[in-house]
This record gives structure tokens, C-alpha cells and sequence, in this order.
């Protein structure tokens, strides 16, 4: 929920299953602020594909391989009402980071985890970082040119791998890949979620005020020129009636790109110091919360810096939206 400095509170005793098959009773204790950790093991089952993210001729869901895939349905994990299917992000960290609070935040009160299966692809970082890097060689938002056909049908082969794995919902925890979200869901019969949507019912559902008498409530974007042209936080939020103010082309250039080449350089300090002057940037534009999407500012700024509380991740909104699904499925499959 939202506590009085806009910031999304949690319990801090959480506890963490480890993921074998089906889920363990057994729990190993979670930090605070979600990190990769062990406390998240996961089972893997490899099937590789070609650079196209298809499977082999030799592979696909025929013959031996299609009885491998009748013996998975077959395990409870794979088989419950409520697994959540999940298309790993840019980088393999952000996908762990996802993971652990998915883990965290579903199996706290000693509830047991819900149940998920992943497929993260290091071959497609390459393709979708250079999307979305926060860098532009023309210094402008980059806006949905060239082809990306070949990232949408590897993202769209992962979602059908997903379904045909037992998944009942998808989810990507991947800010960039949302940019191609409806041709990725297209022909989906799950539910796939929007991180979009998710954080701007979230917000919706907080009440909040406008900072200005007469205006409508505003909430800042900070993110990556590919995601920002990208346009779908922008009508997301407007749907649900927000104003939305972006960072300017000086922001963006002489703020933000300076702040995640010191970021790049391992200056900390110098990073996190500019990371406040974009945040302040927005602050003055009387917006009631920063929306940071961008895996790279992420846990940037100390958590005790007055600033976070201003800020928000929308992966948590994701991660909250999917397990409240999970949760409601669970009951109705047991009513059933």
C-alpha cells in the first residue's frame, strides 16, 4: 500500500521457499529489499533454440519431445491453476530481482510461494538492450523504427513455450519488451499482464491529490528514450486521468545519460547525485510521484534518501498485480 511519502511499504519478515518442482515447506530467510540471492533456487529445464528463439526441427513439440512435455503437465507445479509463466527481461539480474520479490512478497505469513516457471534467454539481451539503452546517438526519444520483427517473434516463441508449459498467466518483468506487448500477446488466451496498466491502477486506486489547486494529479516518467517513445507508460497513465511529465532534452542529455555513464564508470556518488537533479527536475513540475523505468536507476539512490519516497518501481506493481492473480485463482480452482 501506499504510506504518506507515496513509496509502496512492506512487511519486512518475509520468508523465501526454495523452487524444486513443486514448491518446499522449507524457507531460508529473505533481506528486506529484494536482491538475487539463493534464497531463490530454482529448477531449470533446458530446451535450447536457434538465434531466432525457435526450437530446432529436431525439437519441437513432437514425438519424444511431446511426451517430455505430457510428463511435465503431469507435475503439480506445472499443472496448478495459478503458475505464473514468466518471459525473463534485458538482463538476467532484473529477472532474479523479479523473481525474489514474486517469492517474497506471495509466501510471507508463512503462505506457500506461488508457483512459477521462467524462460530467460541471455542470446536476447543483446537485441533488447541496444533498444533500450537510456543512450541516443541523435540525442532525440527514440521513436518505434527499424525492424523488430525477429525480438518480437523470439518474445512471442517464449510466450508460447510459456502456455504450452502449463503457464496460466504471462508476465514480463522487462520495461523495454512492453513496447511490443499487444504483438507479443497476440493470440494469447491467458492473461497477460501490462506493467503499464499495473502501475497506473496501483496509483488509480491511491486517491491521490493534485499539488496544484485545479490541476489534474501528474506523475513523472524516467526512463530510457526507447521506452519513453515507446509511449505506453504515457497512455497507461492517461487512461486513468494522470497527467504525465516527462524529463526535457536537456534533462535527458546533460542529467540523465551523464548520470548512467558515471553509473558505467563506477562513480556511485556521482551518479546518485545526478539521478536526484532528474528526480528534482520533475519534483518542481508539482508531480505527486516519479515512476522510475529504468532497471539501471533502480536501487541507485540510498533507501534512506528522502527522494525514494517519492519514487516507485513499477515492477513491484507487476510483482503485486500477478500474485493478487495467483491468489484469486488458487481459491477459485479449490472451489471448483
Amino acid at each position: 500500500m501506499f504510506d504518506g511519502g507515496m513509496t509502496m511499504t512492506f512487511n519486512t519478515t518475509v520468508n523465501c521457499p526454495p523452487v524444486l518442482g513443486n514448491l518446499s515447506k522449507n524457507r531460508s530467510q529473505c533481506r528486506t529489499r529484494p536482491t538475487p540471492s539463493i534464497a531463490v533456487q530454482m529448477y531449470s529445464s533446458l530446451l535450447q533454440t536457434d538465434e531466432s528463439g525457435n526450437l530446432p526441427e529436431s525439437k519441437k513439440l513432437s514425438g519424444s519431445c511431446s511426451a517430455i512435455f505430457k510428463c511435465q503437465a503431469q507435475n503439480s507445479l506445472l499443472s496448478q491453476a495459478n503458475t505464473v509463466g514468466i518471459i525473463g527481461g534485458v538482463s538476467v539480474l532484473s529477472t532474479l530481482i523479479f523473481l525474489e520479490k514474486l517469492v517474497c512478497w506471495s509466501s510471507r505469513n508463512g503462505e506457500e510461494c506461488v508457483p512459477f516457471v521462467v524462460c530467460s534467454d541471455p542470446a536476447l539481451d543483446e537485441g533488447l538492450i541496444s533498444q533500450g539503452s537510456i543512450h541516443s546517438s541523435s540525442g532525440e526519444i527514440a521513436q518505434k523504427e527499424g525492424n523488430h520483427e525477429p525480438i518480437v517473434e523470439n518474445l512471442r516463441n517464449k510466450r508460447v513455450f510459456l502456455e504450452q508449459s502449463g503457464a496460466r498467466c504471462i508476465v514480463t518483468p522487462c520495461h523495454i519488451s512492453h513496447a511490443w506487448h499487444d504483438e507479443i500477446s497476440e493470440g494469447c488466451s491467458l492473461p497477460f499482464f501490462h506493467v503499464g496498466e499495473c502501475v497506473a491502477r496501483e496509483l488509480k486506486e491511491a486517491k491521490l491529490k493534485p499539488l496544484d489547486a485545479g490541476s489534474t494529479v501528474r506523475i513523472g516518467v524516467l526512463a530510457t528514450y526507447e521506452t519513453i517513445g515507446a509511449g505506453f507508460y504515457q497512455e497507461k497513465l492517461q487512461k486513468q486521468g494522470f497527467e504525465v511529465v516527462l524529463p526535457d532534452k536537456g534533462t535527458m542529455e546533460h542529467i540523465l545519460i551523464p548520470a548512467i555513464e558515471s553509473l558505467n564508470r563506477r562513480d556511485m556518488e556521482g551518479a546518485r547525485n545526478l539521478l536526484r537533479v532528474a528526480i528534482q527536475v520533475l519534483l518542481i513540475s508539482a508531480v505527486n510521484v516519479v515512476i522510475l523505468a529504468s532497471d539501471e536507476l533502480q536501487n541507485l539512490l540510498p533507501r534512506e534518501d528522502p527522494l525514494v519516497k517519492k519514487c516507485i518501481d513499477p515492477m513491484d506493481a507487476l510483482a503485486r498485480s500477478t500474485i493478487k492473480w495467483a491468489k484469486s485463482a488458487k481459491k477459485v480452482h479449490k472451489k471448483t
